[in-house]
C-alpha cells in the first residue's frame, strides 16, 4: 500500500468517539436528528447534500444514518409508520444497510409504542419527488420498497465508498394511496428550508388544494412525532453510538 492509499484507508475507517452523521432533506428533520454524538446535514438539492455530507465525513464520522420522513409505497402503511431499511434501491443500484446497526436501532424501540409501528424492509430512493398515487404504486411494484425518499441513496453511496456503517430510519408522511397537491412541494427551497410565499400563491391559483394540504399537515404531525420519539429512544439505548 502506498502512502496515498494508506491515508485514504485511514480516512475511511469509523472513528471511535466521532459523531454519527444524520442525512436529511429538510431543516426540521436535521433539528430533530442533531444532538449528543450526532451531527446532521440537510439540503433538498442533491449536489448540495452530497457536498455537505462529504465535508462532515472529512471532519470525522463513525457512521451515516439517513433520517427523516418518507413517502409511503406499501399500501398498508399509515402516516407515522417507522421504517428501518434493510437496503436502499435507487440511482446507484441496491445498497445494503449495516445489519448489526439496524438491529440495534430496532432493539432501541422494543418495549415502547414505537415497536408496534416499526417495519423493516427495502427502501427506494429517487432524484425527484414521487407525488402521485399511480407513481407510488408503480415504484412499489418494481422495487418492493416500503417507502421512498430523496436522500438515502446519497447517504448509502458515500458510506459505502468510505467503508462506514450505513443505516436508514424514516417515518412515513404521505401514504401510498394519497396524491400530493402541487402546493405541498411548492415552497421547498434548495437548501431544505421552506418558503410560505410559493405555497400561498399555489393555493391562490387553485384553492381546491387546501383540503389535501390540510390532510398532509395532519400526516406530517404524525410523522414528526414518530421521529422525535425514535430519536429519543435511540439516544437512550445508545443506538447512535459506536464507542
Amino acid at each position: 500500500m502506498n502512502a496515498r492509499d494508506a491515508r485514504s484507508a485511514a480516512l475511511s475507517r469509523p472513528l471511535v468517539g466521532a459523531p454519527v452523521v444524520a442525512v436529511t432533506g429538510m431543516a426540521f428533520e436535521a433539528k430533530i436528528a442533531r444532538g449528543r454524538g450526532v451531527d446532521a446535514v440537510f439540503a433538498a438539492r442533491s449536489d448540495w447534500l452530497e457536498r455537505a455530507l462529504s465535508d462532515a465525513v472529512a471532519r470525522g464520522c463513525a457512521g451515516i444514518i439517513s433520517f427523516g420522513t418518507a413517502g409511503g409505497l406499501a399500501p398498508d402503511l399509515e402516516p407515522g409508520t417507522l421504517i428501518v431499511a434493510e437496503s436502499v434501491s435507487g440511482p446507484f443500484g441496491t445498497l445494503p444497510t449495516d445489519a448489526a446497526w439496524s438491529a440495534r436501532i430496532v432493539e432501541a424501540f422494543g418495549g415502547s409504542p414505537l415497536a408496534r409501528i416499526t417495519r423493516c424492509g427495502p427502501m427506494a430512493a429517487v432524484a425527484a419527488p414521487v407525488t402521485s398515487e399511480s407513481d407510488k404504486r408503480s415504484l412499489h411494484s418494481s422495487t418492493g420498497a416500503l417507502a421512498v425518499d430523496m436522500e438515502s441513496h446519497i447517504a448509502g453511496a458515500i458510506a459505502t465508498a468510505r467503508g462506514l456503517p450505513f443505516a436508514v430510519c424514516r417515518a412515513v408522511v404521505d401514504p401510498a394511496w394519497r396524491t400530493l397537491p402541487p402546493a405541498a412541494t411548492a415552497g421547498l427551497r434548495d437548501d431544505g428550508t421552506t418558503a410560505i410565499g410559493p405555497i400561498l400563491r399555489e393555493l391562490a391559483r387553485q384553492p381546491s388544494q387546501l383540503g389535501a394540504l390540510l390532510r398532509l399537515a395532519g400526516d406530517a404531525r404524525a410523522a414528526r412525532a414518530t421521529l422525535v420519539h425514535a430519536r429519543h429512544a435511540m439516544e437512550k439505548a445508545r443506538a447512535l453510538s459506536f464507542d
